[in-house]
């Protein structure tokens, strides 16, 4: 084994479950279900992860059992998978047999697109879209997303009300059950990215001033209670993790928190809730987070909450994936040195990798071994690989 990377491929147990190394798979929308549904390909391509000893898998984003989940958000969107209905989860059995096959370990990420979804799209397209306050958020940032996008989504819509806000979280529910009972490992949560449960935390999305909105600590409080519930289906024997984000697909320079204090305010009550590890997502992982510091979102995570912690954001490669898409040129890989100085002090307790992972199913692999590895292109994000 490569010394440098030695300390990545310690074991890790979660609760009841024991990682063989600390490499995660980062969800990554693929668009590959037809109809919601993972084929025997989609099997094929995580069991090939499971095969090239990453230590978890967690899936592509899997919509929720809610009308309102998954639409037209710059996806193909009739190739976006659920977890429920009776094909989609004997399919999702399937996905997660051939991973224990090879002695891997695997989560869904419950995904609910809030805001991000355009209204009159999706399985149920007369569903209105869900927006805490109505909005979309502001125009003008930073985004990939096009102008008329925007433009469109941009118009007020009407808030979400008790009983909607209520049913939305107790899809997440169902949804969690249903991922226990064909066999997942445990559950992890995409609250980040401009997706709904983002919608409440950030405030350019939540002005309400009920329960659900007002400070930092109360827009926490639908995200606190979709871990709880989650938390009450999975039990104290499985893990949950939570994903989180500063920058929004609306406002790429978007911040929840500008300082350790108000992220504090953010994370206490969903780390209470029952998550077991934070998924930071940011663009690039070797970056400060917060003046004064050198500690990365997902070290300011574990500091902040006790929690164990993820990094994720340009892994194993030189380019960010928009820097990437920008310019089209191919992503080259790069050394370790930067990664391990951040994982040997402690500062997180997984690696999450994506675009290397798209690209070389055995990118794990290889990484013990100390074997040559690959460039990233954009074509591998056309094929199953």
């Amino acid at each position: 084994m490569d010394a440098q990377v030695a300390p990545l491929f310690a074991p890790l147990t979660i609760r009841s479950l024991t990682l063989r190394n600390r490499v995660v798979m980062a969800p990554m929308t693929r668009s590959f279900s037809p109809l919601g549904v993972p084929g025997a390909d989609v099997a094929a391509y995580y069991r090939r992860r499971a095969e090239g000893e990453t230590g978890l898998l967690i899936t592509e984003g899997v919509g929720v059992d809610h009308p309102a989940a998954l639409g037209d958000a710059g996806l193909k969107e009739a190739d976006l998978p659920h977890m429920y209905g009776e094909a989609a989860l004997a399919a999702w059995r399937a996905v997660v047999e051939g991973v224990h096959a090879e002695h891997g370990v695997i989560f869904p990420q419950l995904w609910h697109q809030g805001v991000m979804r355009k209204a009159g799209t999706g399985p149920h397209p007369q569903a209105p879209s869900c927006r805490p306050s109505g909005l979309w958020g502001p125009t003008g940032r930073t985004t990939s997303l096009a102008a008329d996008d925007v433009a469109t989504c941009a118009i007020p819509t009407t808030p979400m009300t008790q009983t909607e806000i209520a049913d939305v979280i107790a899809a997440y529910g169902r949804s969690a059950r249903n991922a226990m009972e064909v066999g997942f490992d445990g559950i992890a949560i995409h609250g980040a990215h401009g997706y709904l449960p983002d919608n409440f935390l950030w405030e350019e999305t939540n002005q309400r001033t009920d329960r659900w909105g007002g400070d930092r600590r109360r827009r926490s409080e639908f995200a606190v209670e979709v871990v709880k519930t989650i938390r009450a289906v999975v039990g104290a024997r499985r893990p949950v993790v939570f994903r989180f984000s500063q920058w929004k697909q609306q406002d790429f320079r978007a911040r929840l928190a500008n300082t350790p204090q108000e992220l504090e305010e953010i994370l206490g009550p969903i780390s209470d809730a029952g998550v077991d590890v934070f998924d930071a997502s940011v663009r690039y992982f070797n970056r400060a987070e917060f003046e004064g510091s050198p500690l990365n979102l997902a070290g300011w995570a574990k500091k902040l909450t006790g929690k164990l912690s993820m990094a994720v954001g340009g892994i194993g490669l030189n380019k960010g994936v928009y820097d990437s898409k920008r310019d089209g040129a191919a992503a080259a890989a790069y050394n370790f040195e930067a990664l391990m100085e951040r994982f040997t002090r402690g500062e997180f307790d997984l690696v999450e990798v994506g675009r290397s992972l798209l690209h070389d199913p055995h990118w794990t692999r290889k990484v013990r071994l100390g074997e040559q590895l690959g460039e990233f292109n954009e074509e591998s994000l056309k094929v199953l690989r």
